[in-house]
């Protein structure tokens, strides 16, 4: 007669989660040191972002994000002695600074280049990776395993080892410097990933789900979009934010086949110069700002990925 052993899981006990949750601020506050000093120097003058030692306490000034939005040009005292006094502002902080405004600068393009772009390629991986995922999932594909293989292998490559045919291929079609062409670029290389995070998602939605609704009425396509779909999002949520933090981030790409129209920010930011080299402050509030849409989006996908198991994905 065998007798069946129950295992009792034992609660951690008050010291343990105390011990535990102060590791976890530990390490979170750790790691974010450097943003909050990206956002300490964007609120710097120049000179003070390269003082030594490294000033914590300071006056804050929006200087940074003057030269950021503006172009300026320096002038004679003359000159600026027969100006008008100098409106609130950023005109106030140039002037003080011996220059005048001379023009908006690039950063806005930029920046909507980035959110096309990175945004645009994420909504296609998705969308491509998501209706893959379901065909590799629920239906008998001949040499499934061999091609999702050959799909997982566009990953392994570096970018530079594609980076001069590409630029040879876009240059002859047209696409060199274009939206679409780097909407292109970057779903081809986020579908690979996108097809298989979603197809572990959708091989756990059963298969009973579906059956029933078409057994209901419902066609392969409405049973998918109604019942596939939304114990999917866990796993589309997921992958939105994989994929748009490779867009949004990606720099080799996008420093060799962009150069004006659609260039993105992150080839754009390293290029911010002041007078004398490196605007610093500048530099900082152009990433700030550059960290702000990707946040925002984590944000508000935040609910699906804290769902889990019990609303994102069904188990048998």
């Amino acid at each position: 007669m065998s007798k069946t052993t129950a295992h009792s899981v034992v609660a951690p006990t008050p010291t343990a989660r105390r011990v535990s949750g102060a590791i976890v601020i530990l390490y979170a506050l750790i790691t974010m040191i450097p943003l909050a000093w990206i956002v300490m120097t964007s609120f710097k003058t120049p000179p003070g972002s390269i003082a030594y030692p490294p000033k914590v306490l300071f006056e804050p000034s929006l200087e940074g994000y003057c030269n950021l939005f503006t172009t300026r040009s320096r002038q004679t005292p003359e000159y600026l002695e027969s100006l008008p006094a100098p409106e609130p502002g950023c005109d106030a902080i140039v002037r003080s600074r011996n220059m005048v405004i001379a023009g908006p600068s690039n950063v806005i393009p930029r920046f909507t280049n980035s959110i096309i772009i990175a945004f645009g390629s994420t909504f296609l991986a998705v969308f491509l990776g998501t209706i893959t995922a379901y065909a590799f999932s629920r239906f008998k594909v001949p040499f499934a395993d061999d091609i999702l293989f050959f799909i997982l292998s566009t990953r392994f490559m570096p970018p530079i080892a594609v980076a001069i045919p590409i630029f040879l291929m876009y240059r002859a079609i047209g696409l060199s410097d274009t939206h679409l062409g780097m909407i292109l670029l970057y779903t081809a290389v986020n579908v690979s990933l996108a097809v298989w995070l979603l197809k572990g998602f959708i091989d756990e939605i059963p298969r009973e789900y579906e059956e029933a609704a078409m057994i209901d009425g419902y066609s392969r396509l409405h049973a998918f979009v109604k019942v596939v779909l939304p114990q999917a999002a866990t796993g589309i949520a997921a992958t939105a934010i994989f994929c748009l933090i490779f867009a949004w981030n990606e720099y080799a790409f996008a420093v060799l086949l962009t150069s004006g129209t659609a260039q993105t920010m992150p080839p754009f930011i390293p290029f911010i110069i002041g007078e004398g080299g490196q605007d610093w402050p500048a530099v900082a509030a152009a990433t700030t700002l550059f960290l702000i849409p990707i946040f925002v989006f984590t944000i508000l996908l935040r609910k699906h990925l804290l769902r889990g198991i019990t609303f994102g994905a069904v188990r048998k």
